[in-house]
């Protein structure tokens, strides 16, 4: 077990069901799976290596062999024929899920130049959060010398809850540097200002 698996189990579970007033354990969120791929569809027209060279930078970062995704349908528009690679993708699940999150938010993430956190609002209907890496190079997996491009990344975090708050809590608690909202920004001023005035 990992040291966040561990905490999720000791600390965190209790407080979301205090917090969420949840009376069975099962139903307390708990992380799914985590998903990070890579689009290269526009590329590969130009470049066939690309398919070898970013499942080699995913499996570096994750961990994990990535799969390659294929195009099920031909699209004119975007000059993309059926079964052409298109993207590359990696799930982890259990312990490789909890280390690739501890090193993304106590290493990877604090690597960003001028980090002021990520963004609260990158949650779908579902409760899953999407986060956007402009530059992979952030990874300290990634050997920047040997870098034939920068490239960009998704990484999807499935939880078990289908419910927004609870899944920001979630992650929260879990250690993800989120951006203060404009809310918390006021009531952070608000405590300040009554604590001084004391």
């Amino acid at each position: 077990m990992t040291s966040l698996e561990e905490k999720y189990q000791k600390e965190i579970r209790k407080s979301l069901m205090k917090q969420f007033d949840i009376k069975n354990i099962m139903a307390v969120p708990n992380l799914e799976k985590i998903v990070v791929n890579a689009g290269i569809g526009n590329e590969y027209k130009n470049n066939s290596g690309v398919v070898e060279e970013m499942s080699e930078v995913i499996a570096q970062i994750t961990g994990q062999k990535p799969v390659i995704t294929y195009s099920k349908e031909a699209i004119s528009n975007f000059k993309l024929r059926e079964g052409m690679p298109n993207g590359i993708k990696v799930t982890l699940r259990g312990e490789m899920m909890w280390n690739f999150l501890n090193k993304l938010i106590h290493i990877t993430l604090p690597r960003v130049k001028d980090f002021r956190g990520v963004s609260p609002n990158s949650f779908d209907p579902e409760g899953n959060y999407s986060l956007g890496i402009i530059e992979h190079t952030i990874f300290p997996e990634i050997d920047t010398s040997k870098l034939a491009k920068i490239r960009s990344l998704q990484v999807v975090i499935v939880t078990t809850t289908r419910d927004k708050e609870q899944s920001r809590q979630l992650l929260k608690d879990l250690g993800m540097p989120f951006r203060k909202t404009r809310k918390e920004i006021e009531e952070a001023k608000a405590e300040a200002k009554a604590t001084a005035e004391k």
